[in-house]
């Protein structure tokens, strides 16, 4: 079975004007809810499949779903703030909430019409599933929270968890806009987040975006639309939904010093710390890290 046809079709979640696309892995097989968020300017399919079907053997239903300025969700129009670093650093109001981040998560899990499910964030994606327990903590079974920064930190204080000048790398990140033009984009992005302590496939990862040929991952307005987002609502000490916090130990973009904050600040979490893991998922981490998600949702069954 290709990987394409591992997935359901296509679906639409609405959350006011913006639209959000999902899917679902393997949607026949059934399991315990799992929605995915995704990070930074990067659409759904940068999930390796392979972990998604790791998932599933340990007996989740996964869907994954593309944040608004992300993949074949809704697009904003451009705001006045068009990088990602200065649109961190920004302490104004931009094209929408973090709030609103947060219902479109829930929007997509009304329509797959679960009442309640396992919430797994992605570095931005960690951050808005934080804020998905904060903001609608019945809706939330176990909060799985990877690469990130704490949700309730914004503007000069995430700086103390940012590697900048990886960050200032990945701005920089410049390609024609075309599909060769995303596919290289990807590679380079790719290479920058993996861990400099583990073998990077260049041919694979080239190979794998061929399929996937995100503009995303290079779209500077669109990024600084999605971080500049502004968290107004409770802080992360009170969350109360059962909690892993996961960090690569090479990360080279978010300093595992965020995981250490976020373990500590929330009542009960767990931390897993993953040797030789950058800013990514790569097939080493795929089953500690879906066998760790699993004894969390067995432990607070």
């Amino acid at each position: 079975m290709s990987a394409d046809a591992k997935w359901g079709p296509r679906r639409w979640a609405h959350n006011g004007a913006v639209r959000l696309a999902f899917d679902e892995f393997m949607p026949h097989v059934g399991g315990e809810p799992l929605l995915i968020a995704t990070g930074l300017g990067a659409n759904r399919h940068w999930l390796p499949d392979g972990f998604c079907a790791q998932l599933a053997e340990f007996g989740f239903a996964v869907a994954r779903y593309d944040q608004r300025d992300g993949g074949e969700s809704t697009h904003l129009p451009p705001t006045a703030v068009r990088n990602p670093i200065t649109a961190l650093l920004a302490r104004r109001g931009s094209a929408y909430t973090a709030e609103d981040m947060a219902d479109d998560a829930v929007a997509v899990l009304d329509e797959l019409g679960w009442s309640s499910a396992h919430v797994l964030g992605v570095s931005l994606g960690g951050a808005v599933a934080q804020r998905v327990a904060l903001r609608h903590p019945a809706r939330v079974r176990t909060l799985t929270s990877v690469d990130a920064i704490p949700g309730d930190v914004i503007g000069l204080r995430a700086l103390r968890y940012i590697r900048l000048g990886t960050l200032a790398k990945f701005a920089r990140v410049n390609f024609p806009d075309t599909r060769a033009g995303a596919i290289d984009a990807g590679v380079a992005v790719a290479k920058l987040l993996a861990s400099p302590g583990h073998e990077f496939d260049e041919a694979a990862v080239r190979t794998r975006l061929e399929h996937n040929p995100d503009s995303g991952i290079h779209d500077q307005e669109a990024q600084s639309r999605q971080i500049g987002a502004q968290w107004s609502g409770p802080a992360i000490t009170e969350i109360t939904r059962p909690t892993l916090v996961v960090h690569g130990e090479d990360d080279p973009l978010i300093k595992t010093n965020a995981a250490h904050a976020i373990a500590s600040r929330i009542p009960g979490s767990r931390l897993l710390l993953l040797p030789r893991v950058g800013h990514d998922l790569p097939e080493h981490a795929w089953k500690p890290l879906a066998a760790a998600i699993r004894e969390l949702a067995d432990t607070n069954a």
